[in-house]
């Protein structure tokens, strides 16, 4: 059962970029939920003409000389000490880093792990099966694990898992709706899975990171700060 907490929908001006933001409570665990219409101008972020960008506020002045400004971001991909991405990481078209699909440690290594891809549509697809076919995607971030494959929650997840984690990830509704979601409290894999899959209604959905998930959401008055991040997943629009 959910209780929804509060609900803030962010409708721009007309032809200019959509969002829907809104609180919810799932389990008594508080979540935000934001949803990306499917012609939105959504885009991923990693390096500027100085090196890694690492934060919203520097995503932010890259995009100032073109009269453009974030509506919405979010932390968007596992990444090294030196924050290059772990795992495929395309950025407008470039391939920065490679798909991995071998297995092993930690939860990007938790198969089946997978890819949200940005192109003429929204998608997160197994990892394996992108890399057998790959899609046309202007921009992708690799990550792992696969919260909801097909309809199905991973298979390693646990209902009493005891692994409890702030934590955020992406799905993809089928009418082509990029679905974001971080939670507000420490939650395990499984119930985070179910999120996506029955209250968000999501049939595939991936996890993007934990313990450093953050959220960029100004009409909601929220700017998470924190250590530089590396990749970054962002709504532009014409700024104000």
């Amino acid at each position: 059962m959910i209780r929804k907490i509060s609900l803030l929908v962010l409708m721009l001006m007309p032809g200019t970029a959509q969002a829907a933001c809104r609180d919810i409570l799932f389990e008594e665990a508080p979540y935000t939920v934001c949803d990306i219409a499917p012609d939105s101008d959504l885009r991923l972020f990693l390096n500027g003409p100085d090196g890694n960008l690492g934060s919203f506020a520097a995503v932010n002045a890259q995009l100032a000389p073109q009269g453009e400004a974030l509506t919405f971001a979010m932390n968007a991909g596992m990444y090294h000490a030196d924050r290059a991405p772990v795992g495929l990481f395309i950025e407008d078209g470039r391939q920065v880093t490679p798909i991995i699909t071998s297995d092993g440690p930690g939860n990007f290594g938790l198969l089946p792990n997978g890819v949200f891809c940005i192109g003429d549509t929204f998608a997160v697809i197994e990892a394996r099966a992108f890399a057998a076919s790959p899609p046309a995607c202007r921009y992708a971030t690799q990550s792992g694990p696969m919260l909801v494959i097909d309809g199905a929650l991973h298979p390693r997840f646990l209902p009493g898992s005891d692994s409890y984690n702030i934590r955020n990830g992406v799905g993809v509704r089928a009418d082509g709706t990029a679905v974001f979601a971080i939670s507000g409290s420490r939650v395990n894999f499984h119930s985070f899975g179910r999120l996506f899959r029955d209250v968000l209604g999501t049939p595939n959905a991936l996890f993007l990171d934990g313990s450093i998930s953050r959220l960029y959401a100004p009409a909601l008055d929220r700017d998470d700060a924190g250590f530089p991040m590396g990749p970054i997943v962002g709504l532009v629009t014409v700024a104000n």
